[in-house]
C-alpha cells in the first residue's frame, strides 16, 4: 500500500490543479467582471463559498504532501515533480500574500471610492492571469511527471 501513496498524491494534485485552473479562468472571465459596477459589500464571497474547499485548504495541503513525495522520489520523475510543486508553491505564496488579502480588503472597504475599487479590481484581474499561468505550468509539469517511470515501476 505504501508504494501507492505517492501515485495517489500525484493524481490528487493533478486533478485539483485542473479544477483550480478551470474554475480560476471561469471566475476571472465570467464572475468577477460582473462585480465592476456593484458595491463590493454585495459581492458573493467566493472565497468562503468555493475556493476554501477547492484550493485554499486542499491544494495547499496537496502541494505540501507532494513536496515530500517528490523529494523522496529517486526515479526519473523526481525533477518534473519537484518543478510542479515549486511552481505551485510560488502560486500559493502569491495567493496568500496578495490575492486573498486584496479581495478581503476590497469586500470590506466601505471607505473606498468606486474608482478605487475599479482600479484595484482591474489590477487584481490583470495579475490573476499570471496566477493562471503558474497554475497551468504547475499542472502541465505534474502531468509530465506521469509520463515518466516511477522508482516503483518495473
Amino acid at each position: 500500500m505504501r508504494k501507492y501513496v505517492p501515485r495517489i498524491l500525484l493524481w490528487l494534485f493533478v486533478i485539483n490543479l485542473g479544477i483550480a485552473f478551470g474554475a480560476g479562468l471561469y471566475e476571472s472571465r465570467v464572475v468577477i467582471p460582473r462585480w465592476e459596477n456593484i458595491p463590493p459589500q454585495t459581492w458573493p464571497n467566493t472565497g468562503l463559498e468555493f475556493w476554501v474547499y477547492v484550493t485554499t485548504v486542499p491544494l495547499t495541503l496537496l502541494t505540501l504532501a507532494n513536496l515530500v513525495a517528490a523529494w523522496l522520489e529517486r526515479g526519473p520523475r523526481r525533477y518534473w515533480w519537484l518543478a510542479a510543486v515549486a511552481i505551485i508553491v510560488v502560486e500559493r505564496s502569491a495567493t496568500f500574500s496578495y490575492f486573498i488579502p486584496t479581495m478581503i480588503r476590497l469586500m470590506g472597504a466601505e471607505g473606498l471610492s468606486q474608482a478605487e475599487v475599479k482600479a484595484t479590481l482591474s489590477q487584481w484581474l490583470l495579475l490573476d492571469y499570471g496566477r493562471h499561468l503558474l497554475t497551468l505550468a504547475g499542472w502541465l509539469a505534474a502531468l509530465k511527471t506521469f509520463s515518466l517511470p516511477s522508482k516503483h515501476d518495473g
